[in-house]
This record gives C-alpha cells, sequence and structure tokens, in this order.
C-alpha cells in the first residue's frame, strides 16, 4: 500500500468513526427524535461553516449538538454523553437556554422548549420569557465581570481544571 493509499484509508476510518459517533447520540435520544426531522447536527465532530448560529446585538454566538425541526419549530438539542446526574445541572439549562435564543434570534421563531440528553436521561426543558432573561442577565454580568478585570474562579475541583481548555493560561489553577 502507497503512502497516499494510507491515508486514504486513515482518513476514511476517521470519517466512519466520526460518524458512528454521532449516529449513536442520535439513537440515545430515542422516543425525542419521533416525529422530528434534524436539520442541524454537531456531533460527529465535522464543524459546518454553516452551522454557527450568531446574534449578533447580544454578542452571542453558539451550535447546539442537534437542532430538531418539529411542527415547524427548530428545538435545540444538547447533548452531555458522560453526565450523570439525578436532575439537570444549572450550568448545562442556562447553555440550552442560550441556544433557545440564538433559534430564536436566527429564525425569529422561539423554541417552547430544548432538550438535555445525560447518559441515562433527557429532558424537556422549558424555554420562555423567564429563560430567555436569564440568559441575558448572565451574558450582562460576564460584561460586567470581563469590563473589572475577569471572574475568579468558581469551583474548588482539581478535576475540572485538569479538564479545562484555558488551565494553561490559568492564574487559579487548583493542584491535585
Amino acid at each position: 500500500m502507497s503512502g497516499a493509499q494510507a491515508l486514504a484509508a486513515l482518513l476514511l476510518g476517521l470519517a466512519l468513526l466520526l460518524l458512528l459517533r454521532g449516529l449513536a447520540a442520535r439513537r440515545a435520544l430515542g422516543p425525542q427524535l419521533a416525529g422530528a426531522r434534524v436539520v442541524g447536527e454537531d456531533l460527529s465532530g465535522a464543524r459546518p461553516p454553516g452551522g454557527l448560529l450568531i446574534a449578533r446585538r447580544f454578542g452571542l454566538q453558539g451550535r447546539p449538538d442537534l437542532i430538531l425541526e418539529r411542527d415547524g419549530r427548530l428545538i435545540p438539542v444538547e447533548v452531555k454523553p458522560s453526565r450523570r446526574t439525578a436532575r439537570p445541572l444549572d450550568a448545562d439549562r442556562l447553555q440550552l437556554a442560550a441556544y433557545c435564543l440564538l433559534v430564536e434570534e436566527t429564525s425569529g421563531k422561539a423554541p417552547p422548549y430544548g432538550l438535555l440528553r445525560y447518559a441515562q436521561a433527557c429532558w424537556q426543558i422549558p424555554y420562555g420569557p423567564d429563560e430567555r432573561r436569564w440568559v441575558l442577565d448572565t451574558l450582562v454580568a460576564m460584561d460586567e465581570a470581563l469590563a473589572r478585570g475577569g471572574a475568579a474562579r468558581s469551583h474548588r475541583q482539581a478535576a475540572r481544571c485538569r479538564a479545562c481548555a484555558l488551565a494553561a493560561s490559568c492564574d487559579e489553577v487548583l493542584d491535585a
């Protein structure tokens, strides 16, 4: 096998692995996908350039793991495949509400809810004026923290620091 053939085989294998990962995450949603059409996906690791949702007036952008279309409404889905808790975490609910706001801003129609999928459970999280306000208030608080010079670390868990993408440049890293 030539070098070019080996590279082609490697790339094909990687593409197949990413596809299988995305299909497994879809399958995990099970009944929530019934009657819905997938119109956007960020589960496979392949990020299409047009998949980013942007709300310029709020300085917010993001890409839900899935966007479903059900009864003419777009429904964002966030998948946390390794999370195992009895109820949704506030941080994950806020992230999903932010995706709902992005869907509202980019489509002109607010989704009635978003879906939050953990390893063993899936919740339908309502989206309405209270959740919208929560996202907007959080964005204001983040802007204010940046204006004051940034925010302090908000946890005491060394494992979170080790997993953080910003740990290399953080002056508050916890030693483990």
